[in-house]
This record gives structure tokens, sequence and C-alpha cells, in this order.
């Protein structure tokens, strides 16, 4: 069976079409490809219906429909003097009844004034997109070179690294996964081709899935790991007496056993009631991902008590130090700067769904603010609590003193050792030259032919 959506080309939809008349019509709509659907050769004044494609967003048990004008030509979206009319002459396709109820929700905020904003917010999102994919790119390189910092100088393997080093990896998977998919689509997209004729990861069965599953789960656990240093700093300046050991395990369980439970009850939720579109598109704007986003919306709430809690503290400690309101105030607000990235208090901007129905600039302000702060969060984390780190700077800096005394050791001995060869090679010829030289024993009278040489 030949499905509408098997054809990649005006031609191959007319070709397939091609023995198809109607006697009785002197004009009829010819078959046209609108670049997802072939439809068929229809008589005037004819509504036809075809399924829906099965690409993500899209429910394939719907039906998209156009109609065949009275002249035989396929009417268009635009309306002229009443009447739809296409400049283009050749039709327009109501895919409306196709997407699912997220996506068209989704649709009617982003259409909710006017087509201009609607493009202009689509331009926003795609400028936010690529500052998205820079900034994951430069957070993973950084969060990867803070990783073999702390796995390879073993004088910054503490506690507080350790915990720090649970973070970065989660937020490593995280990145990993999500630029993967990016380039995918990137990859996908920029052959300008109908969804329904390339193979990617978005159009994968189970391949698909699995990726969202990861990302969400690294997510999670990123989270999670953001709580327990949110908690481990708390401890730490608040209470009068504390343990400097954790119970690791406990983190453990919170850090990388908790998002498990949570990451598979989610799933399970998706895959047996969010069946409508491929690849659980949009997944992000049913109610069953609440299970993921509550308690993720709690653990930033929570470390936003931490932290004001915190600088009550230190506020408290700089008026017993006698320092200068205004000191204080600046020393406070550099904690809080300091702080804020690493407790996750960014991604409460993405946990908030987009502005869609309000201005362009107020979209454009929140996407390119949102996008940034989350973007960037893995390289502001590695840069303050890994590169700006005093024990980190000390052991690069006796790593970079030990590597240059080795070389000048090695340097010290490569010079030793040839000067001793060549102070050899140069007593082995002086003495040779004074004892064995035939001139020389023949001058000395030493020197006998060798036919009187004593064998």
């Amino acid at each position: 069976m030949v499905h509408a959506w098997s054809f990649a080309s005006q031609e191959d939809c007319q070709n397939y079409y091609w023995n198809v008349t109607f006697v009785d019509e002197p004009e009829w709509c010819n078959a046209t490809w609108d670049q997802i659907l072939c439809w068929p050769p229809t008589p005037p004044n004819t509504n036809v219906l075809l399924p829906c494609p099965p690409i993500k967003g899209v429910d394939p048990l719907q039906m998209a429909h156009r109609r065949c004008g009275p002249n035989g030509i396929w009417l268009g979206q635009t309306s002229v003097g009443g009447a739809l009319e296409d400049p283009d002459n050749r039709g327009w396709t109501n895919y409306t009844m196709c997407f699912v109820p997220e996506v068209k929700e989704f649709l009617d905020k982003l259409h909710s004034s006017s087509e201009e904003d609607a493009k202009l917010k689509l331009h926003v999102a795609a400028t936010g997109r690529i500052i998205e994919m820079v900034g994951l790119s430069i957070s993973l390189t950084t969060i990867i070179t803070s990783l073999f910092i702390f796995t390879v100088f073993r004088s910054l393997r503490n506690n507080r690294t350790r915990i720090h080093w649970h973070l970065f990896m989660s937020m490593k998977i995280q990145l990993v996964v999500r630029l993967t998919l990016y380039i995918d689509q990137y990859i996908i997209r920029s052959r300008k081709m109908s969804p329904l004729f390339y193979k990617g990861i978005d159009n994968s069965p189970v391949v698909c899935e699995s990726f969202y599953v990861l990302l969400e789960y690294a997510r999670t656990a990123m989270f999670m790991w953001m709580f327990i240093e949110g908690l481990y700093l708390h401890n730490m300046v608040t209470l009068t007496v504390f343990h400097d050991k954790p119970n690791y395990r406990m983190f453990y369980a919170i850090g990388w056993g908790l998002p498990v439970i949570m990451t598979a009850t989610w799933a399970s939720t998706t895959a047996l009631l969010y069946t409508d579109t491929e690849c659980w598109w949009g997944y992000n704007l049913s109610p069953y991902f609440w299970i993921l986003e509550g308690p993720r919306l709690i653990v930033i709430f929570t470390n936003l008590i931490f932290l004001l809690n915190i600088l009550r503290v230190l506020i408290t400690k700089l008026k017993a130090s006698f320092s200068s309101e205004l000191h204080q105030i600046r020393k406070a607000a550099r904690a809080a700067i300091v702080l804020l990235p690493l407790l996750g208090i960014t991604n409460a901007l993405q946990i908030v769904h987009s502005p869609l129905e309000s201005s362009p600039l107020k979209f454009a302000v929140w996407t390119y603010v949102s996008t940034f702060l989350t973007a960037y969060q893995g390289f502001f984390v590695a840069l303050i609590y890994c590169f700006m780190n005093n024990e980190v700077k000390s052991a690069l800096k006796k790593s970079w003193s030990d590597y240059h005394s080795r070389r000048d050791i090695e340097d010290s001995r490569r010079q030793s050792v040839t000067s001793f060869r060549l102070h050899r090679i140069s007593e082995r010829f002086g003495h040779s030259s004074k004892t064995s030289s035939p001139v020389h024993s023949y001058s000395t009278g030493s020197y006998q032919p060798a036919n009187q040489r004593t064998p």
C-alpha cells in the first residue's frame, strides 16, 4: 500500500496519478504534492481528506483536508472578496486537526496577535537556539576540563570537590545528550527535505524516546546534586557543630538513585498515556511532565531558602567583624551572585513557560536571558568552583612548577651525560694519539715492522 506521505517530489506525485482522469469533468484539480502529502486528482467543489502523516507533534489518526475550487484549482488560504484564492495556484492544506492538543495550544499562543509577530518570535527562537548551542559547547568543554582536574590532582580530593565532581558529571551527561539531539536535528533540517524521508534520532522509534529519557534523568540528577551542594554549604555555614565528613551513601541515593525512580515513573506514565504523537513530541508541555518538574521546582525553592539563610548568617558575621554597612552589602551580594549558578536558581526561568502571548520584545528578552543563563550555567559553575578556586590554582601552579623542575633536572642530567661522554671520547683519542700512533712509535724507537714483531 502506498501512503500519501511516501512521495518525495511533485513529479513523483504526478507520475503516480498520471492515468487518473474524470470523463464527466472538463476541469479538475491536478495531483499535487504539498511537501508532505501527495493529494490525488480531485473533481471541482470537492473536499479531500487524507490521514495525517506520522511525524512529531501530529496525531496520525486524525485527517488533513484541502478543497478543490469550482474552476478546478486548489483553493488557498488567502481570502479575496470573500472567496478563497491561491496566488501560487498550488492550494493550501489544512493540518489544524492533525496536531496534538499541546501543539495546538502552542500554535494558538504563537499566532495570538499577528502573523508578523509570530514570524518575529520564530526568528527569536532560532537565534536563541544558536546561542544555546554555543553556550552548551563552551559549558561541556569547561565541565570536562574541570572533571579532569578534579580526577588527576589528588590534593583536590576533599568532600567539597567530591560533591562538585558528581554535579559536574550529571551536567556532562546532560550536555552530551542535548548537543547530540541538537546536532542531529540541525543536520537533518539542513537537507531541506520532508521529515518523512530522513532517518535521525527524532524519527527512530525507541532510540528517540531513550535519548529523552536519558536527558531527563541527567537533568533530574543535576538538580538533585544541586540540592546536595546547597545542603552541604548550608550546614557548613550555619551549623555550629558540623561533621565535615558527609554521609555519601545518602548523597548517592539522593543524587543518582532518586532520579531513577522519578524518571522511571515519568517515562512509564508518558509511554502509557501520551501516545498521540511520535517520539513524545511536546512532552514538556503535557501535564505528566510535572512528575519531574514539580520536584525540580521544589529543589530550586529549597536552595533559595538555603541561600537566604546563608546570606543572613554571613551578614551577621560581617556585622560582628565591624565592617561598614556598604562593605557588608557588597560582600553579601557577591556571595549571592557566586552561589546562584551552582544552586540552580537560574533554572527557574526555564521551568516557567515562555510568554508566547506577549509582545515580540518581551518574548525576546525572556528567551535570550533564560537561554544564556541556562546554556552557560556549566561554564559559570566550572569557572567559579574550579578555575577560580584557590586550591585548584595552587595545585595547577605546583604541577607546573614540578614539571619545569623535572624538565630542568632532565636537561641537566642530559647535559652531564653528554659532557661525560665527550670527555671520555676526548681522553680516549688523546691517549691513542700519544701511544699508538706509528709516527710516535717510530720517533721513540719503539716502532717495529710487522714482519719483525713478536707474535
